[in-house]
């Protein structure tokens, strides 16, 4: 027996059970006791038995797949929600799609197009689009956003950004800082929009007069962040004594430039990045950033997904997640 594909048909002529019961039981389904439960699974795990996946997706007409759409894989911030995801949707059978946009809207579009047509039960969906009101108009599958809120987004997991914004400029302050540099994304995409609220709030709170000329726009790569932190100390047209860098990349690029202009950080320059990706901490001197939760931003955006897909009755839904302030060397 054990040299060839065992059946459901085998198992329940061992286990002196129907095939209905033997379905039932690896489905999970109930209406069987614990002791044929056991003696069913035994054989299962004895013989090695693997569900007939492509029966299951025809008599169901689900594919038990489910697509992910990332705007960049090899940053860790996405790559952590990513395995959060996987983690939670694969002891429920199902295997996952990655697609990685780069940022572009039109390869964003070509991954939806591309999902949908493998037939999958539903999307998770980090966009970068402003707008997704015709993801839903134009495909019937289900859809949680994540990290990013767009317009017409009805079901989103995301981090309190706004929350991060205040206490990325808070720390800055309680550090000494009266003219706090913001170093973020031009896109202005939804967390960074929030981001510079929680900024304009602290400033509010400590009584501290805003400067847009203190609001520097660049973009998520290391290396324009750096160039642009660099051009701004070498022209010596603007003052500064603190930055809040809208993630940890642009914070990293901004640490190097303030060293290689032989400004002593935290000596003489604060800096708070956002994210909390590793290489933050491993840097030197080890960067102050916000952490977001990604393991629950995965987690909880891949239940509210399976929920969705199984039919239950879920309302619109923003799942708000904490962040926290993680001090390091750089104040």
């Amino acid at each position: 027996m054990s040299e060839k594909k065992i059946s459901m048909v085998d198992i329940a002529r061992m286990a002196e059970v129907s095939t209905a019961t033997i379905s039932r039981v690896l489905n999970k389904n109930g209406r069987y006791s614990p002791e044929t439960e056991k003696r069913v699974m035994e054989i299962v795990h004895k013989y090695g038995y693997l569900p007939n996946l492509s029966a299951k997706t025809l008599r169901t007409n689900k594919s038990l797949s489910i697509g992910v759409i990332v705007p960049d894989i090899t940053n860790e911030f996405f790559g952590k929600i990513v395995r959060s995801i996987e983690n939670t949707v694969l002891p429920f059978g199902y295997s996952v799609f990655v697609c990685d946009s780069h940022e572009d809207e039109k390869i964003e579009t070509l991954h939806i197009q591309n999902i949908v047509s493998k037939n999958v039960d539903g999307v998770i969906y980090i966009a970068g689009r402003a707008d997704v009101g015709d993801i839903d108009q134009n495909f019937s599958m289900p859809v949680v956003y994540i990290d990013r809120q767009a317009e017409h987004a009805q079901f989103v997991v995301q981090s309190d950004n706004e929350y991060g914004g205040f206490l990325a400029t808070e720390q800055l302050i309680r550090s000494g800082c009266r003219r706090i540099l913001l170093l973020r994304d031009r896109r202005m995409l939804f967390p960074v929009r929030q981001r510079y609220e929680g900024y304009c709030k602290a400033h509010e709170k400590y009584g501290i007069p805003m400067d847009e000329s203190l609001i520097v726009d660049s973009t998520v790569d290391y290396t324009l962040a750096r160039d642009t932190i660099s051009m701004i100390l070498e022209e010596e047209s603007l003052f500064f004594d603190g930055v809040f860098a809208t993630n940890d990349m642009m914070a990293l690029g901004a640490l190097h430039a303030l060293q290689k202009h032989h400004v002593r950080v935290p000596e003489q320059m604060k800096l708070v990045g956002f994210d909390d990706i590793s290489l933050s901490e491993f840097c030197n001197p080890p960067i102050t950033t916000i952490t977001q939760d990604t393991e629950a931003m995965g987690q909880r955006a891949a239940r509210l997904l399976l929920k969705r897909i199984q039919g239950g009755s879920v309302p619109s839904n923003n799942i708000m997640l904490p962040v926290f302030l993680n001090k390091r060397g750089t104040t």
